[in-house]
């Protein structure tokens, strides 16, 4: 198939993507009731190990979620450790105990899938929105270990030399928290999408998030 996209419908889906960052950013800051916004957003071609390169093998918290329906692929949600469990004690809401060391509990790792649920779903809802679509996803996943590792863990990679990858860092106004979000939808799916985008589009309009609590 062709790969060929008119730029003004790529433009549209380039704010597409930053809309949606932002509504994560939004959704991050009702979770956590502080001030979040998008630091960078970027939108790359990379090889899957480049990838792994980039994200380093630091030990983080990855919340992913497969997209079921087209442009298919992976969200995925970053954060360091301590970061995870300042979330996850957000969302308990004083409930349980946070545990000790670097490992989780029960109750945090089901608080940061359900955290990954409700940020994913406004982030998705808006794509499907401009994309007139529905995009359906899969139950959040928690994994803990290398940050390459999480890659991996994901799987299911297409059989082609590169990876499309829209990359955004949340953070909150004191610094203290942030998260990257990375998404990973299939190239060949995607631009099919694209191709259909409705060049009348107000993006803004049709990403707006509702409130989540």
């Amino acid at each position: 198939m062709s790969l060929e996209v008119d730029v003004r419908k790529l433009d549209l889906f380039n704010q597409m993507a930053k809309e949606g960052s932002s509504t994560v950013a939004d959704h991050l800051g009702q979770l956590t009731g502080l001030d979040a916004g998008v630091r960078t957003s970027q939108i790359n071609f990379l090889d899957i190990e480049d990838v792994k390169t980039h994200i380093g093998t630091d030990r983080r918290v990855g919340i992913y979620v497969t997209l079921e329906e087209a442009p298919h692929g992976y969200v995925l949600f970053m954060l360091e450790p301590a970061d995870s469990k300042r979330l996850a004690g957000a969302m308990m809401g004083g409930m349980g105990d946070p545990s000790e060391g670097e490992g989780f509990s029960e109750m945090e790792r089901s608080a940061m899938q359900e955290i990954g649920n409700i940020m994913t779903s406004g982030f998705i809802d808006g794509w499907a929105n401009v994309l007139r679509t529905t995009i359906d996803m899969g139950t959040p996943n928690f994994v803990y270990g290398p940050a390459n590792g999480i890659v991996d863990e994901m799987g299911g990679w297409p059989d082609s030399e590169l990876v499309f990858v829209i990359n955004s860092r949340i953070t909150v106004d004191d610094g203290d928290l942030g998260m990257t979000v990375y998404t990973f939808p299939e190239l060949a799916a995607l631009v099919d999408l694209i191709q259909n985008i409705d060049l009348e589009t107000d993006v803004a309009e049709d990403t707006d998030a509702d409130d989540v609590l």
